[in-house]
């Protein structure tokens, strides 16, 4: 086992060690508490007067909803709710590396960054006041500036366009991920000897995207297209290296199945 694994584990058993100790702790209070309640005189009480206990269910049943909104995240579990924070982290800056349904190391690290900037104990796991701070809105990006170098000979404001406008186009109600591989999949092109090598090229190449063809890249942009053109830009590519997308419930060419597929966000599939 290397280093970064006995590291790993001793996180683990610190973690564990530590909530044991906490929960010891809430159940020897609880059984103090209880011992001090009067059971029967609340439950002659309750046939009496029904509504307090009425009352303490529907907390119970919130409370149950609550926790079921919010399930605790640890290394190793798998679901989409991973993928949801996966595409929170990255929407922040924080995560780089692959959008998928696993708890990594790699997601690890993102969370206690995030909870350090909003204060939290960086621990590493996402409970539910994780949840509650990723789910506070973000600020409005601002105009995109400066990025990277020109292409093609366009200037850097024009790329970050054409980019928002494919992104508007392809994957306007995909996820903000799947906002970003779209634009990740044209920048990978650029650099394929089987694509034209600018973004121009790639974008405006016969039959390369349906959006073009339609009209439906001509849409207006939001900020979060351009902010998703941007980050494309800067390096971050969650289709993984991919060089295609397609959405599988609408009719495409058979041939596009026999590409190797890559990841899946949202409603497109990518593939190299």
């Amino acid at each position: 086992m290397g280093r970064n694994g006995v590291r790993f584990w001793l996180y683990i058993r610190a973690v564990v060690a530590r909530t044991y100790r906490a929960f010891s702790y809430v159940i020897e209070r609880v059984r103090q508490v209880v011992r001090a309640i009067p059971v029967r005189d609340w439950l002659r009480a309750g046939l009496r007067r029904p509504w307090p206990a009425l009352a303490f269910l529907v907390v119970g049943l919130l409370t149950g909803l609550l926790l079921n909104r919010y399930p605790l995240l640890v290394p190793g579990t798998r679901g989409p709710e991973v993928r949801e924070v996966h595409q929170l982290l990255a929407v922040r800056g924080l995560y780089h590396a692959p959008v998928r349904d696993v708890y990594t190391l790699d997601t690890v690290r993102a969370v206690r960054d995030f909870q350090r900037a909003n204060r939290l104990p960086a621990h590493g796991l996402v409970g539910p006041a994780t949840w509650e701070a990723l789910h506070r809105p973000l600020p409005a990006p601002p105009e995109p500036g400066p990025v990277a170098a020109s292409r093609g000979g366009v200037s850097d404001r024009d790329t970050v366009l054409l980019l928002a406008h494919l992104v508007a186009g392809e994957a306007a109600d995909e996820p903000f991920a799947g906002k970003v591989a779209v634009a990740a999949v044209a920048l990978n092109r650029t650099r394929h000897p089987a694509f034209p090598s600018t973004v121009p090229g790639v974008i405006f190449q016969p039959d390369a995207f349906e959006s073009v063809e339609n009209g439906q890249f001509y849409r207006p942009v939001t900020a979060e297209d351009l902010r998703a053109a941007e980050l494309a830009l800067q390096g971050w590519d969650p289709s993984g290296g991919a060089l295609y997308f397609w959405n599988p419930a609408k009719p495409v060419n058979p041939w596009i199945w026999s590409r190797p597929v890559v990841t899946q966000i949202g409603g497109h599939v990518f593939a190299r």
